[in-house]
């Protein structure tokens, strides 16, 4: 076989994997990058302009992390084809199943109020109302689920998923040093001690990372989507892209408030997009649009999250392939979970601040027992046949869950008592 022939095998080898890829992509991208909702913004924004390039390295060493827990929801969700909060139910109880499901409808909407926050004041940047800005996305959301099939869904949350990547360009608007941002960045170190403060952020940057929705709504989002066994490779490819992604807009947005804003005090992205529009309109434009892109994706993925918990835990019909008569209750759940979450928002002097505390100290709550049914549920052979854990991801498993245990605790402590470590 000659040079040209053997190119032009592997050239179609490689698109047809490429059109499979395509076919199968998407809830590992779409839950990796809707990780980087409001909050998470807020917190890498934060992260830069307290640190600067200082924690790059500890962001990438969440990619890893943050792909083996995703990985493992794939195959839990092709094998089994049940979402996670029916196969809790199945496999533990039902003291354990609604344990598990009662803190995730509970953290999942406070989560939700926290993204109609990051929306409303990103729009405020606009001068467009708050309650235009939940009037208008309500609608968009609920016209996303109502067209009955989960693929046009799925097309559309890519779509504002790959706006997440605006930060990219962001980036090179305000020309960093690319070789402070490796020699600061990509070595390991603690910036000012390991002090509370610190502590605090690394927490924070880990909670952005792995989240109790996040578990529920890829292992939903691949039974609905339809992926078998043979899917699982490309499941996993789909979330390990979609891990690489999410860490890199991290990097990016440091980066951003990293040179910009580093030393200065703010408290939250909207509030950078601000400081950056009197100095480069486009790189304020820019963070506000990833801001309210940010909170409408993480607000589309953890709606529909507690509406296919729902769903499982109540017998009712729950896909997004279902017309809204065929799956009544389900809509209802989701249009409710909107409602109230905007209503909230637009309350005079409602608390929001505590709102969002109190949203890291349940998750906190809930994030160790999901990561332990999780570990347990791969590792039923029962359940999993061939495709339990091996002992190589049951070691990779277990330190994550000991680690983010152990972290998750002191984080939550701290959260409490932020004077403890000073």
């Amino acid at each position: 076989m000659d040079f040209g022939s053997t190119f032009f095998y592997k050239y179609r080898r490689f698109i047809k994997a490429l059109k499979i890829y395509l076919i199968l992509a998407g809830p590992g991208i779409i839950v990796m990058l809707a990780d980087n909702d409001a909050g998470g913004i807020t917190t890498y924004a934060v992260t830069g302009a307290k640190f600067g390039y200082g924690l790059i390295w500890f962001l990438l060493l969440l990619l890893p992390v943050a792909y083996i827990v995703q990985e493992m929801t794939v195959r839990l969700g092709a094998v089994t084809k049940r979402g996670h909060a029916e196969a809790i139910f199945d496999a533990f109880g039902s003291f354990w199943g609604w344990f598990s499901f009662l803190d995730l409808a509970l953290v999942n909407w406070l989560t939700l109020i926290t993204e109609f926050i990051g929306m409303t004041a990103a729009l405020s940047i606009f001068h467009i109302p708050p309650v235009i800005t939940i009037i208008l996305v309500s609608i968009i959301m609920m016209l996303m689920v109502l067209q009955g099939r989960y693929w046009t869904w799925e097309k559309i949350a890519i779509l504002f998923a790959a706006l997440n990547l605006i930060y990219i360009p962001a980036a090179f608007l305000v020309h960093p040093s690319v070789g402070e941002v490796l020699s600061v960045g990509l070595v390991p170190h603690f910036p000012g001690g390991f002090n509370g403060t610190l502590f605090f952020f690394l927490m924070a940057n880990i909670g952005t990372t792995i989240a109790p929705w996040m578990i529920f709504f890829q292992q939903s989002a691949v039974v609905d989507k339809g992926m078998r066994e043979k899917d699982i490779p490309w499941g996993q490819m789909d979330t390990l892209i979609g891990s690489a992604f999410t860490v890199i807009v991290a990097i990016f947005v440091v980066v951003v408030t990293g040179t910009v804003l580093f030393g200065s005090e703010i408290e939250s992205a909207a509030q950078a997009a601000s400081i950056m529009m009197g100095i480069n309109p486009w790189l304020g434009t820019f963070i506000a649009i990833g801001l309210f892109d940010a909170g409408f994706l993480g607000a589309i993925c953890i709606s529909l999250a507690s509406s296919w918990a729902f769903g499982e835990v109540f017998g009712w019909a729950h896909s997004l392939n279902l017309k809204i008569r065929e799956a009544p209750w389900f809509y209802a759940c989701y249009l409710f979970a909107l409602v109230t979450a905007g209503i909230v928002v637009l309350l005079p002097n409602a608390p929001l601040v505590l709102i969002t505390l109190f949203v890291q100290v349940i998750a906190v709550t809930l994030l160790p027992a999901a990561l332990v049914f999780l570990i347990l549920l791969l590792n039923n052979e029962e359940i999993m046949g061939k495709y339990k854990n091996t002992t190589l991801q049951n070691i990779m498993g277990s330190a994550i869950v000991i680690g983010i245990i152990i972290l998750s605790t002191l984080y939550g402590i701290t959260t409490l008592f932020p004077n403890l470590l000073v």
